[in-house]
């Protein structure tokens, strides 16, 4: 669903409060955080989609992999796991949904986590994702509303995904170029999520259906900043670039590049149409999006780089408009 669409619809409910209610649905987090006892607390998430390859394990590896990333972005511990199943068992084998849920069975022990269960209905079309408990001591909970002026905006992904697929689609994408999608897209971000643990945060976030631009001004708008973005240092899958050139732009960047037209208008954009629907483009299993203060900045990348996570500093966080995000060459 387009996100200007989705607030539209979420503005009109009645905003739940708990004494206990760390984070809830009135702001821009990555999932909902419920504090047990002083010590510990609940990190909960769900998510799922259509298939965005051809393979159903892969396809299972992908979804749980997208949805595990939004308690990882949290600073949290994924610990129970359900399966969320859409299937047209009439037209699909029933081996399909086998190996789809086999292959997020694989990512759900790769991250530590259990499955417990789960629930399917009859569709048309199969979908796939996972309802994720994780677990986080509520003094190291990393929200996506703290970052401050003069951080480093640091990504753990490249970006691409949304483009290289729908070159695939359209059997315009090369095999490598699929592939380095595929494994990016099938990556933990649980990695990522233990150096920025390790070293410190100000603030985080994961990059999905919204895009670069969209989730930075999430947190911008979060956190009463503004951000400042050099597209020269986004990391790209291979075939991106080619894609955004040719014309194969997925749907839902048209509707990020609505999204984030007046943050983008009001902090500045030296980039053109190409790069824009690079950074507007809908991520699948993206990575983390994290502002670390300066001075911790080489340190977060050195570790991240001896985790075999290629990270980049890709931008700064400013004292300008809150909200606003700067895209420079």
């Amino acid at each position: 669903m387009p996100p200007g669409a989705l607030a539209q619809v979420l503005c009109h409910l009645p905003v739940m409060e708990h004494p206990d209610l760390l984070v809830g649905c009135d702001s821009f987090a990555d999932a909902g955080v419920f504090r047990l006892r002083d010590d510990l607390a609940l990190v909960q998430t769900l998510d799922f989609f259509t298939p965005v390859v051809d393979d159903p394990f892969i396809f299972g590896q992908i979804a749980a992999a997208n949805a595990l990333s939004d308690v990882y972005a949290m600073g949290g511990e994924p610990k129970l796991v359900m399966n969320i199943v859409c299937f047209p068992s009439k037209s699909l084998d029933i081996s399909v949904l086998a190996e789809i849920l086999e292959g997020g069975a694989e990512k759900v022990r790769e991250a530590g986590a259990i499955i417990v269960g789960g629930h399917s209905v009859e569709d048309k079309e199969p979908k796939y994702g996972l309802s994720v408990t994780g677990i986080v001591h509520p003094a190291e909970l990393i929200t996506n509303s703290n970052a401050r002026a003069g951080d480093v905006l640091v990504l753990t992904k490249p970006v691409g995904t949304g483009l290289v697929l729908t070159a695939a689609k359209a059997e315009m994408a090369g095999e490598e170029e699929i592939a380095a999608a595929v494994q990016s897209m099938s990556n933990l971000n649980r990695e990522a999520a233990a150096v920025m643990k390790e070293i410190g945060v100000s603030s985080a976030t994961d990059i999905t259906g919204f895009g670069l631009l969209g989730h930075a001004k999430e947190m911008a708008a979060a956190s009463k900043v503004a951000m400042e973005i050099s597209f020269k240092n986004v990391p790209l899958l291979p075939g991106a670039v080619r894609a955004a050139e040719t014309g194969l732009i997925p749907g839902g960047a048209y509707a990020n590049r609505d999204y984030v037209a007046e943050a983008v208008e009001a902090g500045g954009c030296e980039v053109g149409e190409l790069e824009m629907d690079i950074l507007c483009d809908p991520q699948t299993s993206g990575g983390l999006l994290l502002a670390v203060p300066k001075q911790k900045a080489d340190r977060l990348l050195a570790a991240l780089d001896q985790r075999g996570i290629q990270a980049a500093a890709i931008g700064v966080v400013t004292r300008e408009m809150p909200g606003a995000i700067r895209v420079k060459k």
